[in-house]
């Protein structure tokens, strides 16, 4: 048998991949881990840092080289969303809300007029987008969103709603909204009761469109803003309208698998900072004339992490590699490597804590304030409840894929 299959590395399978790893790497030693801490105790979103890899080609990941974009896969933005968080995960949840959930959707959803005339904008990072899914009454049941739009005589859109929990929402000190939103409003209800969704493209300047509260004092995340956005009223012309009315379940479905991998994947990165850390501090610190990594309870915390960490990196990269962008089909999986790796990153996180005693509970070190990012990912984009809910579905009728 050739050994050749030996070589590969599931993280970096293609040269361009590893290029795209190493260039990252260099810039978040460069510039974002520098700030990652004074934006985190500020709660200050670094527009201009996120602005810069919007010239590095990093903000249309997924979109095709002729608007902009890197025309790259999901094991690209896997690797983005890991090296991003080993230092900030902040601003790695701004880059997701605008790469993976604005720009990545137009990518596959948006008509050829709309991509021509955004993509543009958002890939160069002039223009900052976000998702509106999520209401102050209704998260993991999209369903039961209530923000509603009904089209007016002369073709256009009137949206009433709030939506609540957005990434990006909000994007300078003075409040100023996002510059452009793919929002998910009501739009009727079919023959079995369900509600009917439909995306509207919202950009700034539309009447009625507005930003309200800026969500303050977050456990975690703080280096990217959370907002409320409100929509009174907000006139949305028929060319802004994404695909056909009611048919946004299936771009929803689709891209929710994407997003769930890449969470998944800055869970990975959160982790390999920890244990990186914890490794570190158990041979610089002493007691009773020992290094601390000599002492069994340290070892634990140590050996456990690290194989919770190569379990999830393995299943992260694995996923990565399966999915199609252009299409769902692997919910199975997205729910399940959410499910175990943002766990696992918030259990990491928590041993390097314990393992640098009072140190680990401090601001300066940054295991602190990646135990209180971590948290993060075991709610947005689906709360792990309700992955086990769809994992616990799906095998009732795919039992097979327990075998394969």
């Amino acid at each position: 048998m050739p050994e050749s299959w030996r070589d590969m590395d599931i993280a970096n399978p293609t040269e361009e991949h590893s290029m795209l790893r190493e260039m990252v790497r260099d810039f978040v030693r460069e510039k974002v881990e520098p700030q990652a801490l004074e934006s985190d105790r500020n709660e200050r979103f670094n527009l201009g840092l996120f602005r810069e890899m919007g010239s590095m080609g990093l903000l249309g990941l997924t979109a095709p080289p002729e608007y902009g974009g890197a025309g790259m896969d999901a094991t690209s933005v896997a690797i983005v969303n890991e090296e991003l968080s080993y230092s900030d995960p902040g601003l790695c949840l701004a880059f997701l809300a605008h790469d993976q959930l604005f720009v990545n959707n137009l990518v596959h959803s948006g008509s050829d007029s709309q991509k021509e005339r955004i993509l543009p904008k958002v890939c160069s990072g002039e223009w900052v987008g976000c998702l509106g899914m999520s209401e102050p009454n209704q998260g993991t049941d999209v369903l039961g969103m209530e923000t509603s739009a009904k089209q007016s005589d002369d073709g256009s859109w009137i949206i009433n709603g709030r939506k609540m929990w957005i990434t990006n929402g909000i994007i300078d000190d003075e409040g100023t909204p996002a510059d452009i939103v793919w929002l998910y409003a009501r739009t009727g209800t079919d023959e079995r009761g369900r509600a009917e969704i439909t995306t509207f493209l919202i950009e700034s300047g539309m009447e009625g469109y507005s930003a309200g509260q800026k969500i303050e004092d977050k456990l975690g995340m703080r280096a990217s803003t959370t907002a409320e956005l409100v929509f009174e009223n907000c006139v949305v012309p028929s060319e802004n309208i994404v695909g056909m009315p009611g048919e946004s379940k299936i771009h929803l479905m689709r891209n929710l698998e994407h997003e769930r991998v890449a969470l998944a994947a800055m869970s990975v990165g959160i982790s390999r900072r920890c244990l990186a850390d914890m490794n570190s501090y158990a041979s610089e610190r002493e007691a009773f004339g020992k290094q601390i990594r000599n002492f069994g309870q340290i070892q634990r915390h140590i050996g456990e992490s690290w194989a919770d960490y190569r379990a999830m990196r393995a299943y992260v990269y694995d996923t990565a590699r399966q999915i199609d962008l252009s299409k769902a089909g692997q919910r199975l999986d997205s729910d399940g490597v959410k499910l175990f790796a943002t766990t696992v990153a918030k259990n990491i996180a928590d041993k390097a804590i314990q393992v640098m005693g009072g140190y680990g509970y401090v601001g300066e070190y940054v295991v602190e304030r990646l135990w209180r990012d971590a948290k993060l990912l075991e709610i947005g984009g689906g709360t792990i409840e309700s992955h086990q809910k769809n994992i616990t579905k799906d095998l009732s009728t795919n039992s097979s894929a327990i075998e394969q």
